[in-house]
């Protein structure tokens, strides 16, 4: 026999996955400082002990939170590096991947807040920002190397120092669209980086 409707219907809690990601939104709104375990648990429509079942306090949740963020949107980047062999082309790629993600939400300023604030404040958070870095230039002076050996970038380039400076005009032109959206367009601006860089290192 089927139990009569209550007129109530019980809302599924979102499992751990849910958390993260409403985690990440609070985060990106409020800052750490301002995102509390109770804020976080509301927002998500959970209880405090079942955020505290999935996470042993607000820093392990804010350290899943930074890792799911980079890990998601590298697979991003290495998912769209797949659909240009050229590596001008790639290059490329990879700035429209940065504007996009910067721009379709907030979670990218997220973790830039967070890598400035980490500085000599976190060691753990800071670890983390700076293995994220290491990769991103790691793939750019791949990238830059590939290019060099099918005669598309030069070979006189200092491969490293070209990657930094690909990487510090990225973060800078995020930064400037963060603090102004309104009088910047980040993917103007970072197509025109984009232009420059290859300027500098096409093969003449």
């Amino acid at each position: 026999m089927v139990a009569p409707a209550t007129g109530k219907s019980r809302r599924a809690e979102p499992g751990r996955s849910g958390i993260l990601l409403t985690a990440i939104d609070c985060f990106a709104r409020y800052g750490y400082a301002g995102t509390s375990t109770e804020r976080i648990a509301t927002a998500a429509g959970v209880t405090k002990g079942a955020l505290y079942y999935h996470f042993k306090d607000k820093e392990q949740l804010l350290f899943a939170a930074v890792r799911e963020r980079i890990e998601a949107f590298e697979n991003v980047v290495l998912a769209e590096m797949e659909r240009h062999p050229d590596a001008i082309e790639k290059l490329r790629a990879v700035t429209r991947c940065c504007a996009e993600n910067a721009v379709a939400d907030n979670h990218r300023r997220f973790i830039l807040t967070l890598m400035v604030e980490a500085i000599g404040t976190n060691d753990t958070l800071s670890n983390e920002f700076r293995e994220m870095l290491h990769r991103f230039r790691g793939f750019l002076r791949h990238l830059i190397r590939q290019g060099q050996e099918t005669g598309a970038f030069r070979h006189d380039i200092d491969v490293a120092g070209a990657a930094q400076t690909f990487v510090a005009g990225i973060l800078g032109h995020e930064v400037q669209f963060y603090q102004d959206p309104e009088s910047t367009d980040l993917r103007q601006s970072c197509e025109m980086h984009a232009d420059q860089f290859l300027a500098w290192i096409a093969a003449t």
